[in-house]
């Protein structure tokens, strides 16, 4: 998985203020002034059509506008380029969309349609959509290609100006979206696709190269977004319902075709950032006890077990894989709230979570987690994904769907106890001579039953591992006279 510089991407989704497919727009739309290309029929099953035809024949790259243009417009230039309110796509509807525009970080073309019953138009570039003053960079370039790149979902106008309240859903770079969860911020991010990441070979990032809209006819209603995906092993057609609730959620459908054999797919594609926690903070390393958008991997799995795999920053590309069948959902969670145990403005403290929630019979397969070492925050080095088993050659169809939800915690809570942090340190005992290869291990669990033990009743710790041998087992209520909250501490010796 490549290591994007992730602090400058997420500045560039929050700052405030391919042939052409498709050519009357609906009159919300055609009132904001856009130039339309020609209507055309359009409905999901065509675009489902489309991708098939697309993966049977030879891979043609996106159109780029001109490079020498686009790699001038750097983050500080990209700021100036504000999508200009008045032009925005259902602008008196519940949710306003806004295009994003062409820059270093996001150099390709990316068509923007409006749906009008069973037809569509391209909405056409003009630089006038965005504040392109004559001795900005961007100004040379020409119409064509596009220099759309993305887009926002914004809240309904009611809650302020579009320039001054944050966009709730964002599409933005090869197949990246985000949702803001249910405490007001981004952080991971969700792909359509992802192809061998973490392997020996460069991961390949197929892209979302054009878009269709479909309007909410209230505050209560989907936003519906279409979407084409190609690259040089894959087409695909993507249908997207977006729901404002407490948080983001994200019905997903999905019909994929492979132009050759795909050794490792993965599906629903979660990323994210972990430089280091309380785990394993290294001494000096940065003036905060912990950088991360997310701290774990939580699993429900097919037989009902929930396991939670803290997240880690290896010296070397790890790569874990928990075998399953018919998955009930798994997600990569943020689950200390704790501020103070961030210290940072940038609100890790409140960074979604986010969840898959699998629609229908997803068969067996494995959930992979993929950890790439960083010695940065700006990097995403954590991915996970879910890969079958059943093998994908050329030529054969995957249809896929899911649930991605954006909120603070698990849209399905367990009724046990969970652990809710992992501490290590040296093996032994203080004042004795340590052992070789020992590893300390304090793990805290809070909630269901545990709040109920009598007194005088002790949890039993069952710890198991593939190699190694346990000691100094000691199970003990945390210090801190909150019900429930109990730790264990082991060593393990390899």
């Amino acid at each position: 998985m490549a290591a994007f510089d992730r602090r400058t991407l997420l500045q560039l989704f929050l700052a405030a203020g391919t042939a052409r497919l498709i050519g009357g727009a609906a009159p919300a739309a055609a009132a904001t002034g856009f130039k339309f290309g020609p209507s055309e029929p359009f409905s999901y099953d065509w675009l489902k059509r489309y991708a098939r035809a697309l993966a049977a024949g030879p891979y043609e790259a996106p159109p780029r506008p001109d490079p020498s243009i686009v790699s001038k417009i750097d983050y500080d230039e990209h700021g100036k380029l504000r999508f200009r309110k008045e032009f925005s796509l259902y602008r008196d509807g519940a949710f306003p969309i806004s295009f994003q525009h062409v820059g270093m970080y996001f150099p390709k073309t990316v068509r923007m349609h409006a749906i009008d019953g069973a037809t569509a138009r391209e909405v056409l570039y003009d630089p006038t959509y965005f504040t392109v003053g004559n001795d900005h960079v961007a100004a040379g370039l020409s119409q064509e290609p596009s220099a759309f790149a993305g887009f926002w979902v914004h809240e309904p106008p009611r809650k302020g100006d579009l320039d001054k309240v944050e966009p709730w859903a964002t599409f933005l770079g090869a197949s990246y979206f985000r949702g803001v969860g249910e405490l007001g911020q981004v952080g991971l991010s969700a792909r359509g696709i992802a192809l061998a990441p973490g392997g020996a070979s460069p991961e390949e990032f197929p892209d979302f190269v054009a878009y269709w809209f479909e309007p909410a006819r209230s505050e209560n209603d989907p936003v519906t977004v279409y979407a084409l995906l190609n690259g040089p092993s894959v087409a695909g057609a993507y249908r997207f319902l977006l729901r404002r609730t407490s948080g983001v959620v994200m019905d997903i459908e999905a019909s994929i075709h492979p132009r050759r054999t795909l050794e490792r797919l993965g599906l629903a594609p979660l990323t994210s950032m972990y430089w280091f926690s309380e785990t394993d903070r290294r001494t000096m390393v940065d003036w905060r006890p912990e950088v991360h958008d997310s701290d774990g991997l939580a699993m429900w799995t097919g037989s009902g077990e929930r396991i939670w795999r803290p997240l880690n920053n290896p010296p070397h590309i790890a790569i874990s894989s928990f075998q399953d069948s018919r998955p009930r959902g798994f997600g990569l969670s943020q689950r200390d709230r704790n501020f103070d145990h961030y210290l940072d403005g940038v609100k890790y403290d409140k960074r979604p979570s986010a969840w898959v929630e699998p629609v229908g019979d997803w068969g067996s397969g494995v959930v992979q987690l993929i950890e790439i070492p960083t010695d940065d925050e700006i990097h995403d080095n954590i991915c996970a994904m879910w890969i079958p088993d059943a093998p994908h050659g050329a030529g054969s169809h995957i249809e896929i769907a899911y649930r991605l939800h954006w909120l603070a915690d698990e849209p399905y809570p367990g009724r046990l106890g969970r652990c809710v942090a992992t501490r290590l340190g040296r093996g032994g005992q203080p004042g004795a001579k340590r052992p070789e290869g020992a590893r300390k291990f304090m793990l805290e669990f809070l909630g269901g039953p545990l709040a109920q033990l009598p007194p005088g009743t002790l949890p039993e710790p069952v710890l198991s591992a593939s190699r190694g041998q346990f000691s100094y087992i000691l199970p003990e209520a945390v210090p801190d006279d909150v019900p429930g909250h109990w730790r264990v501490q082991f060593d393990l010796t390899a």
